[in-house]
């Protein structure tokens, strides 16, 4: 039997009551008498051990505000040696009791858990919560960018009226109202935009030598609204931030840090993942309208060919690479289609390359 004194808190009072605390090792019990009460008796399994620094809380399971605080430093090792022993060590005293070495193992371990789920975890996660977003959300950021972009660029009305007529053309699988927008730029460039809004700028209209060339264009671009591309890559860029606002319980911070990174669709690089989505997508929409599929390798070879004068801004945010055309090129050849002649948007695409 070990003894010492104690100090007991009985959860009413704020004043501790002296104690001399005995710990019966044969019958695992601790002994000690309050005043007024008068003798009490706790058994380990009875109690929550709380180990700290230099001090041991000794908390009554039945009503945790009653508990004893001992600072007895030889009393307090030879009751963790017992408990060891019997293996009545929690998990928190045991973990306590592993060495600086272990320690350090866990912490680095927990360093590292922490940086993967940051860097890789959260932000997959923050991609697929996208449909917790509503739609409505799509259309009020893209239209935001939409109107403080067009007011800094000159548009060829002309050229966005047939552009539009000859995407009208087309079976698209859109599930939003598809707008285009021609702007005047010799920038080889064209961006969609989430509420819709498909953004073509002329220097890529005169790279085109054909319509299907086009068409690939505008499938690739509305596939990327059709799955929310831009939605997805905005919550995965701020997933870090998302998931600090989230935790402190700061829904306005979760839509400012959205709210924020409008300026930045115009440039929005998808990963790999999405930019084959929106190929192969936009392969089965030429597929779909009878339209040669080869028209959108054709574009990128034309693209990829000239980065050698100039790097189109189209290449900057949608990488054209060798293995990118290669796997189009497997996709075309494994495919099944139909190619019919379209002699309306041959018309139009003639009439905007002018």
């Amino acid at each position: 039997m070990i003894r010492t004194t104690a100090r007991y808190f009985d959860g009413i009072s704020s004043i501790p009551q002296k104690v001399e605390l005995l710990f019966d090792e044969a019958t695992c019990i601790f002994h000690f008498e309050i005043p007024v009460i008068g003798y009490t008796q706790w058994a380990t399994d009875e109690i929550v051990i709380e180990p700290f620094e230099t001090v041991l809380n000794i908390h009554y399971k039945q009503d945790t505000s009653r508990f004893i605080k001992l600072n007895d430093a030889e009393f307090i090792n030879q009751l963790n040696l017992y408990l060891k022993e019997k293996g009545k060590l929690s998990w928190y005293q045991r973990v306590i009791h592993l060495g600086f070495k272990v320690h350090l193992a866990i912490a680095i371990t927990t360093i590292i858990a922490i940086a993967l789920a940051y860097s890789f975890l959260i932000p997959l996660m923050a991609e697929k919560a996208v449909v917790l977003i509503p739609e409505r959300f799509d259309n009020e950021i893209g239209q935001t960018f939409y109107a403080d972009y067009v007011l800094l660029h000159s548009i060829d009305s002309a050229k966005t009226a047939t552009l539009q007529q000859f995407a009208n053309q087309l079976n698209m699988h859109n599930n939003k109202v598809l707008h285009f927008t021609v702007i005047k730029s010799n920038e080889v460039n064209a961006f969609s935009l989430p509420d819709g809004n498909v953004v073509v700028f002329t220097g890529i209209i005169e790279s085109m030598k054909d319509y299907d060339e086009l068409t690939g264009l505008i499938g690739h671009e509305v596939s990327h609204i059709n799955f929310r591309h831009s939605m997805k890559m905005i919550c995965r860029d701020l997933s870090g931030s998302i998931f600090i606002s989230v935790m402190l319980n700061d829904a306005n911070g979760v839509m400012s840090r959205i709210g924020q990174s409008v300026h930045n669709l115009a440039s929005l690089s998808y990963s790999r993942k999405f930019e084959q989505q929106a190929d192969l997508e936009g392969l089965n929409l030429m597929i779909d309208n009878h339209i040669n599929p080869v028209g959108m390798t054709d574009l990128f070879m034309r693209l990829k060919l000239n980065t050698d004068k100039f790097v189109p801004e189209f290449i900057s945010s949608h990488p054209v690479t060798h293995d990118r055309i290669e796997y189009i090129k497997k996709a075309i050849t494994k495919s099944h289609y139909q190619v019919m002649d379209h002699p309306k948007l041959k018309s139009l695409f003639q009439e905007i390359k002018r």
